[in-house]
């Protein structure tokens, strides 16, 4: 499901934790996408923050598909989608 959302939107999309994480702080997302496979210690701040600031947080299964979905190459650990 959540990779179809992904998909589906087409410049709304920040790609990457740390660009998260600065989206978060300044109110722009919607949604936050994590994957499961990704190193903890990079997801965990996403994922506190995301519960702080009460933003609706999804896990999928996989980087490499999270990735595809946004349209690159490599895998990433989180998506957000920008309100």
């Amino acid at each position: 499901m959540s990779y179809e959302k992904v998909t589906q939107v087409n410049n709304g999309l920040i790609i990457g934790t740390k660009q998260t994480v600065k989206a978060m702080k300044n109110g722009e997302v919607s949604e936050v996408i994590i994957a499961d496979d990704a190193d903890q210690q990079v997801t965990s701040k996403v994922s506190r923050l995301a519960n702080e600031l009460k933003i609706p947080c999804v896990r999928v299964d996989s980087m490499k598909k999270l990735g595809n979905a946004c349209g690159i190459d490599v895998g990433t650990a989180t998506v957000a989608i920008k309100q």
